[in-house]
């Protein structure tokens, strides 16, 4: 299916100082001159969460974290807790991304569990889903994701507003694409994934593409059947960039 409200989320990764909240209002203002059917949001690192929300306040632009704890308090020196996000001004939350769970071991009962969390904050979830470029050429692309978004996917996003995010991970910053037939092919898969798992509440949430999104093939990537919207990494730090994806026809 075809949405034509789609969400286009950026993620800033452990990128950006408050000089460079500009570019986040170089965006809000673009948007208010001329505004996006498109939803839109930045995900800057924690410590520009709060500056973000209030620098912009009133606009279209809305605000998310990069990830939280699955508790709500405690001893867990470092950590953020949903709460603490929606506190400071984040209405959405990126979970499970492949840079976290290659890099830091996270399994897909981590990330249910913090989805679980976001949702009892009363955070927005975008659960991040991907294969290898080894389980890719072994053909095990669309059992990877699949798997992944049954087992990432607690009861409590029943009825809730989710969206999922396929990112392969040999895509991510490498200036790689997967084929439009390949994004095709993986997003109906997660689609039935999602059906599956959640029944018909499965239809409506948005599937977003990442990796190495850029102006140049965002226009053709989101038009692919069950596109979402895009996680947009790189290209989300520069309001100009970021303009071109969210504008691409």
């Amino acid at each position: 299916m075809k949405q034509t409200v789609k969400l286009i989320a950026g993620n800033w990764k452990m990128n950006g100082l408050a000089a460079d909240l500009a570019e986040a209002e170089t965006l809000k203002s673009a948007l208010e001159s001329e505004p996006s059917a498109h939803r839109v949001a930045l995900c800057p690192p924690a410590t520009l969460i709060a500056q973000a929300a209030w620098r912009l306040k009133g606009g279209a632009v809305e605000i998310g974290g990069q990830d939280c704890h699955a508790r709500a308090a405690g001893a867990y020196t470092g950590s953020i807790s949903a709460a603490m996000l929606k506190d400071a001004g984040a209405g959405l939350v990126i979970l499970g991304h492949s840079e976290r769970r290659q890099g830091l071991g996270e399994t897909d009962a981590d990330v249910a569990a913090k989805v679980e969390a976001a949702l009892a904050a009363g955070l927005e979830p975008i659960v991040c889903i991907g294969e290898t470029l080894q389980e890719r050429e072994a053909g095990r692309a669309v059992e990877i994701v699949s798997g992944q978004v049954k087992a990432s996917l607690p009861d409590a996003v029943i009825g809730k507003t989710f969206a999922v995010a396929y990112e392969p991970v040999w895509a991510i910053g490498t200036g790689l694409t997967p084929t439009l037939e390949q994004i095709a092919e993986v997003h109906a898969a997660v689609r039935a994934a999602l059906v599956e798992r959640l029944g018909e509440g499965g239809r409506t949430a948005p599937i977003l593409y990442g990796g190495s999104v850029k102006p140049s093939n965002a226009a053709e990537i989101l038009a692919v059947q069950d596109v979402g919207g895009a996680l947009v990494g790189g290209a989300s730090l520069k309001a100009q960039d970021f303009l071109g994806i969210i504008r691409a026809q």
